[in-house]
């Protein structure tokens, strides 16, 4: 078993950055990617973006590039989301997930409990 803790939401104003971590408690052996996804009120889990565990290739979706980056830490098994120009629309529950590598989230094993994320305008 492999328990992810995710840190770092809050809530920010239109414009700002923010880095969210996942802890996870040991490497996801496995497993061959951790992920970011993110759930707005009333909407379908999204995929945000993932990272290879071994050869910290990355994927983001389409709708991610350029503001969002993802990125790990091997040593204590730990992975970021720097997210940047935060907008309203980004205001969501970011999930931490290991498993994939893929963009379904039907694909991952482990879930974190999630960080709230609220953007103001």
């Amino acid at each position: 078993q492999v328990e992810l803790v995710e840190s770092g939401g809050g809530l920010v104003q239109a414009g700002d950055s923010l880095r969210l971590s996942c802890a996870a408690s040991r490497r996801p052996l496995t497993t061959l990617a951790m992920a970011w996804f993110r759930q707005a009120p009333g909407e379908e889990r999204e995929f945000v973006a993932f990272i290879d565990w071994n050869s910290g290739d990355t994927y983001y979706a389409d709708s991610m590039k350029g503001r969002f980056t993802i990125y790990r830490e091997s040593t204590n098994y730990t992975v970021y989301l720097q997210v940047n120009s935060l907008k309203p629309e980004d205001t969501a529950v970011y999930y931490c997930a290991a498993g994939g590598p893929t963009d379904d989230p039907r694909g991952y094993i482990y879930w974190g409990q999630g960080t709230q994320v609220t953007v103001s305008s």
